[in-house]
């Protein structure tokens, strides 16, 4: 299993392997994980750039903000953009 794999369902998240079989198409899993992390004030226009051609983009986000994951790029946006779209969608 991949480093960016564990990170992507968290220690201690047990998931139905069909429910994220997504992650395994993802272009993140195959890619730098740091640059989806970025340090606070970090560029994260290559995290997105990537995020871009992914087909599972969908997936990933629905899974942040299902899962209210506080960190990192997902599904092309920032933690701040998640942050923005939860409250737009209340």
């Amino acid at each position: 299993m991949s480093e960016l794999f564990e990170l992507l369902i968290g220690e201690g998240i047990e998931e139905d392997e069909e429910e994220l079989g997504w992650q395994e198409r993802a272009l993140c899993a195959q890619t730098d994980p740091e640059s989806f992390f970025p340090e606070k004030g970090g560029s994260t226009r290559e995290a997105k750039k990537v995020c871009l051609a992914c087909e599972v983009r969908a997936e990933c986000l629905e899974y942040a903000l299902a899962n209210d994951e506080r960190f990192g790029i997902w599904g092309g946006l920032s933690e701040r953009e998640r942050r923005r779209l939860k409250k737009s969608a209340v």
